[in-house]
């Protein structure tokens, strides 16, 4: 906090869109005016929950494109003594096209000092199925090409074509028992047994060993017992990754043993809300375009061509950020069931060698054992859901600490339960100590 009383001229880092409201106090009041909203401490609810920092409420809208689409965003500017000369942007996920004033509302109350900005992406959710993709809907934004760039999705994600070709089905039932027999045989890699599997590549289970030793396979009152040779390969399918049907080029990272209990996401609500509406509207412009019939050789370069050309970021080339003393800290749960977990190694591999070598000193990742998309996974509710990343990054960016652990706490279960996070490729082993407790254990 700053304590001076003597009213401070704006700088360029204090100043936007051509009104200050970070001012000292006897001068609050002023400009005060020229915000479009000021709320005072608790004056804005949030689905129940309130601001602990008073702050001046600003909506720009910047235009792009040839036509009239516009971004709008709303920022947060805390009132100065609140103010620490730190700004957060937020994302949003999926379709986009609304700001995500609840994770604002978190970072404005983190206590750092943030002021707060979030995006539609580009395009409203109003004008696109209320922000949600569906099967044979028209959806506006994926028909204007400005709105697509401006709308950043790393990937589009289909269900590995083999399995999709294939006339075996892993049920629910079958994925919980093949995920348990998983955890069961690699719990333990951390020297604890907590229903975790700390890093999946050192997993060495081999599906194999769960095949019927009986034609029969599974009893018939659908209890799980075993596998059949069939449903054995799907798993291997999936474990492996899609590939071109020509080449045999790799296209995505394949799912990571220990996430088997939430893939049927990809086949089924994934597929339907981003996968369809994407080659449906972005792809093929044909909303009765039929998705099994996508061929996974030609095809795969049409998709490139009409979609990815817009929307894959993935570029290595990070010397731009670097060479302004940018720092990311990057997470990804092992059980994400939306992406394959394994894609963030990949991709800091390919930094790395676009770099010539270790990148740690501008670029970390974090795997999350039972980390799900964002927070903990649905069948870990006792996995540390909140990654204390804001805090290791200022560290690192103000104080040149680099981070060589993350604290992460709140389980959705509600218990106190603590995890170190590692920076990849260090994982954690237990030491001694409680075993809920983070400091039991050491990166290595």
């Amino acid at each position: 906090m700053r304590s001076s009383k003597r009213y401070r001229p704006p700088t360029a880092d204090t100043k936007l869109f051509g009104f200050c409201c970070w001012c000292e106090a006897e001068q609050l009041q002023r400009y005060r005016a020229q915000c479009f909203t000021y709320y005072q401490i608790h004056g804005l609810n949030d689905s129940g929950v309130l601001n602990n920092v008073s702050f001046c409420q600003v909506y720009p809208k910047v235009s792009y494109g040839t036509g009239n689409d516009s971004l709008i965003f709303a920022l947060w500017l805390p009132d100065v003594l609140q103010y620490e000369r730190r700004f957060m942007a937020v994302g949003n996920g999926g379709m986009a096209g609304v700001i995500d004033y609840a994770s604002m509302m978190t970072q404005l109350n983190s206590g750092y000092g943030l002021a707060v900005a979030g995006g539609n992406a580009g395009h409203l959710a109003s004008d696109n199925n209320a922000g949600g993709g569906a099967a044979e809907t028209y959806l506006p934004y994926l028909h204007d090409p400005a709105q697509v760039t401006a709308w950043i999705h790393n990937a589009i994600s289909l269900f590995t074509p083999a399995a999709k070709a294939m006339t075996t089905k892993l049920s629910q039932a079958v994925l919980n028992f093949t995920n348990n027999a998983v955890v069961a045989a690699c719990d333990t890699l951390d020297g604890v047994k907590d229903g975790l599997i700390e890093d999946p590549l050192r997993c060495n289970f081999d599906i194999e060993s769960l095949v019927c030793q009986s034609t029969y396979g599974n009893p018939s009152n659908g209890s799980v017992t075993c596998l059949t040779p069939a449903q054995i390969a799907v798993f291997k399918t999936i474990y492996q990754g899609p590939v071109r049907s020509d080449n045999g080029s790799q296209l995505y990272p394949g799912f990571c043993l220990g996430s088997e209990n939430q893939w049927l996401l990809q086949e089924g609500v994934l597929a339907d809300a981003f996968s369809i509406p994407i080659l449906q509207n972005l792809v093929y412009n044909d909303l009765s375009y039929n998705s099994s019939n996508f061929n996974w050789a030609s095809d795969v370069t049409t998709l490139d061509a009409k979609a990815g050309s817009y929307i894959d970021e993935i570029s290595p080339d990070l010397t731009s950020f670097r060479n302004r003393s940018g720092k990311m800290i990057v997470t990804q749960g092992w059980t994400d069931p939306l992406n394959a977990a394994t894609w963030p190694i990949e991709h800091l591999e390919q930094v790395e060698n676009f770099h010539n070598g270790d990148v740690s000193s501008f670029l970390n990742l974090f795997m999350v054992p039972g980390g799900g998309h964002c927070g903990a996974a649905r069948y870990h509710p006792s996995v540390p859901a909140t990654y204390h990343t804001v805090a290791a990054l200022i560290n690192w960016v103000e104080r040149g600490q680099k981070p060589n652990h993350v604290l992460s706490t709140n389980p959705p279960d509600g218990s106190d339960r603590t995890r170190k996070l590692c920076p990849w490729p260090a994982t954690t082993r237990y030491v001694q100590g409680d075993l809920n407790d983070w400091s039991s254990y050491v990166c290595e």
